[in-house]
């Protein structure tokens, strides 16, 4: 029985024609058997129609036309592609499953070494940001707007995953792999340096290649493609230009590695104990150094003892205005070491960034400073020379000055020179000349006139000389070795 629709506001009741299936029974012609026969009903005589064409195809027209504006407001315009990829008639979401299938699908076949393997764009890690272009194209190309039905293509970024592809392409051509071999950065024991392990190259299928052929591809609207699995060179991630760089660095922080109190490396730290604080490993392709604290912190712990020190004075010899003539001893001041309880994570992070010098923080103690005035004496008349420092006698000892006619001079002087031995030459009286080989200790005074050993007599509190102080060879030694240039010399009767 066919279904019948009526349209709103029909009279069904005048329309309708009541049938009854013809019994079981009954003759061709339809008639009943006697006794049989039953009342039916006569067809009411239909009623005219009225016309309703033009309303049915009104509504039919208005339903396609709001159709249509509905889906121009969700459909992507004809003739859009991304990427080489077909979208329009699409929704976004429609659009970004296609063009993520696209790139999923599309097959490589190796060839050559390759031996016609093939890998699919999901073994590669094919990929892109299929929901953003998607976004993108209806954006730019929405259907409702003609003007862009047919526009331009949309481009995209389409990636290979490296490590992904890697993996896919040796296992399907294993052959036209070998592993490259990275440079290495060790420390040697034997020369107490870092040095380089080079590195080899190794061979593969070219990923950079692959991923051009493959985006060029899917730019042509092609879901296939057929790329040389014949082995490439393969370089290392970490070259030996790479390492030597890293060596050199290195090695430039042994140089001066330590705990410096400011310009002094105070604790100086020995190459073999650094390189069991650093290791170089390589991190995404590059060397990083690294420290460990917990490895520094053991000469942390050490540092104390080796930087504490108490306050050392100055000693220098003066003359009576404060001059110094000599440093007897260096001053010295005092330090404590601070707080050490982040020394070895700074000095970690230190070391990480190439710096191998730390600087310690200290407490320091001035030194004082004692100046000590010394002068010589030669008493003509006494014939001694008495020795001061401060004004208190430090030693004496009886001399021979000259003789006549070769008088030491009286007058103030001052220390102008040190000779350790030497030959003195010059004239007698009787006008004849004389040599004295080997004379010790000389401390010049007063031009040619000084204090000096004499081992040809021990005829000392007498005139004996040519002018200068004869002294014991030992006396001698000791001004030799007490007086300093520039002491003053009073020479008198």
């Amino acid at each position: 029985m066919t279904d019948l629709v009526a349209a709103s506001g029909s009279d069904t009741a005048k329309t309708a024609v009541i049938t009854e299936t013809v019994p079981s029974g009954a003759s061709a012609n339809g008639e009943l058997p006697p006794g049989d026969q039953h009342a039916e009903w006569a067809p009411l005589e239909p009623a005219p129609k009225k016309k309703r064409v033009g309303l049915w195809v009104g509504i039919g027209a208005g339903v396609v036309a709001l159709g249509a504006a509905a889906a121009s407001m969700i459909l992507i315009a004809p003739g859009t592609s991304v990427a080489g990829i077909q979208v329009g008639g699409l929704t976004p979401g429609m659009a970004a499953e296609t063009i993520s299938n696209r790139l999923a699908e599309t097959q490589v076949t190796l060839t050559g070494m390759g031996d016609d393997a093939v890998v699919t764009g999901a073994d590669l890690g094919a990929s892109v940001d299929a929901e953003a272009l998607a976004e993108q194209a209806f954006a730019e190309h929405p259907l409702w707007n003609v003007t862009q039905w047919g526009g331009e293509a949309i481009p995209a970024t389409i990636t290979l995953d490296t490590e992904a592809a890697a993996s896919a392409l040796r296992s399907a051509s294993p052959a036209s792999f070998t592993d490259a071999t990275d440079a290495t950065v060790v420390f040697d024991a034997a020369s107490g340096t870092y040095i380089v392990t080079p590195a080899e190259s190794g061979t593969g299928i070219n990923v950079d290649a692959l991923s051009t052929a493959f985006v060029e591809a899917i730019g042509d609207g092609r879901s296939d493609l057929e790329f040389t699995g014949d082995p490439t060179e393969a370089l290392p991630e970490i070259s030996t230009e790479t390492a030597q760089a890293t060596a050199t660095e290195l090695n430039t922080m042994l140089a001066g590695i330590g705990f410096y109190v400011g310009e002094e490396r105070t604790v100086p730290v020995a190459p073999a104990v650094a390189a069991t604080w650093l290791t170089v490993e390589n991190v995404d392709g590059e060397l990083v150094v690294e420290a460990d604290p917990a490895v520094i912190q053991a000469t942390v712990d050490g540092l104390a003892a080796a930087v504490d020190r108490a306050p050392v004075n100055a000693s220098n010899i003066t003359d009576s205005s404060g001059n110094v003539l000599r440093e007897v001893t260096a001053g010295q001041t005092g330090r404590a070491l601070g707080d050490t309880s982040t020394v070895a994570d700074d000095f970690a992070a230190q070391l990480a960034d190439g710096n191998a010098n730390f600087a310690l923080a200290v407490t320091e103690t001035p030194f004082e400073t004692t100046a000590v005035v010394r002068r010589a004496e030669v008493d003509l008349g006494a014939q001694r020379a008495n020795f001061y420092e401060n004004d208190k006698l430090v030693n004496s000892w009886a001399i021979s000055s000259g003789k006549p006619g070769h008088e030491t001079e009286t007058g103030n002087y001052k220390i102008r020179a040190h000779v350790r031995i030497q030959d003195m030459v010059g004239n007698n009286g009787d006008g004849t000349k004389y040599r004295t080989k080997d004379v010790p200790w000389v401390t010049y005074f007063n031009g040619d006139q000084a204090f000096h050993g004499a081992y040809w007599h021990n005829n000392f509190g007498n005139v004996m000389s040519h002018g200068c102080v004869n002294m014991p060879v030992s006396a001698a030694q000791w001004v030799y070795e007490w007086a300093p240039d520039g002491l003053e010399v009073n020479v008198h009767n």
